[in-house]
């Protein structure tokens, strides 16, 4: 029975005049080149989300084990070997302990907090940046697509005055077909634009929030460097058996 049904709709949709297989055929080249390229901007676009999305998971948990026992190492290099290997915090580190020792080999004077802030703001932006590539395809497409479909658009209404003009009658067998493909042509250039634009947005505010997160342990392993160990950000002890509470002894009646 469940088949039958199924065989029934697939031969109606089949056989559907007015679907997106229609459409695409009564407007010829240019809507199978509109719909072509507003498909591969979604394609590309979902791509960069799920990629961006990775990358950023990534960063944040690696923020978070930073935070947890980073600073509980008793040196920098200890820390820094705990950490993964190309990744932005590990980064981060051995460009730290890079520009320290490059500091002691330079012949003209400059004063090593200078020099280390200019390192460490160097290899943030580079992080920023990498962070940031692929949204500019994404804020292009929110921009671009509405009109490539208005372009399809544009060219179905075009399609649908001309068999106006030379029928001599604006029947609705006669527009349907053309109007149907303009309409189909932006419903298109929407779907792709309008998750393009939040994905944009979104990207882009979890990317602040990560630069703010590398800003700050910038500043502490700053801190760090230029104190030989000295200044670190405190974080709470790891609970050990001893300092636990022990449980409360039953009471006599």
């Amino acid at each position: 029975m469940f088949i039958s049904i199924a065989a029934a709709a697939a031969g109606a949709a089949q056989e559907n005049p007015y679907g997106l297989k229609a459409a695409l055929e009564e407007g010829g080249i240019i809507s199978q080149s509109v719909f072509v390229i507003l498909v591969g901007m979604s394609i590309f676009s979902f791509y960069i989300l799920f990629t961006k999305l990775i990358e950023q998971q990534k960063i944040i948990s690696q923020g978070k084990k930073v935070k947890q026992s980073f600073w509980r190492s008793a040196s920098l290099k200890e820390a820094g070997a705990k950490l993964e290997k190309n990744t932005a915090y590990k980064q981060l580190v051995d460009d730290g302990l890079s520009a320290q020792e490059q500091h002691s080999k330079l012949t003209d004077p400059v004063e090593a907090h200078d020099w280390m802030h200019g390192s460490l703001a160097r290899s943030e932006a580079a992080i920023n940046s990498k962070l940031g590539s692929g949204l500019a395809f994404l804020a292009t497409v929110g921009a671009t697509a509405p009109f490539i479909g208005l372009f399809g658009t544009v060219v179905g209404i075009y399609r649908a005055l001309i068999k106006i003009g030379s029928s001599g009658q604006a029947s609705i067998d006669t527009v349907a077909g053309p109007v149907g493909e303009a309409l189909i042509m932006t419903a298109l250039g929407l779907v792709v634009a309008v998750p393009a634009v939040l994905a944009f947005n979104w990207l882009q505010r979890r990317n602040k929030s990560i630069a703010e997160d590398l800003n700050g342990f910038s500043v502490d392993l700053l801190g760090f460097l230029m104190s030989n160990g000295q200044v670190r950000p405190s974080v709470a002890a790891a609970p050990t058996a001893a300092a636990r509470p022990a449980a409360a002894a039953p009471t006599k009646a």
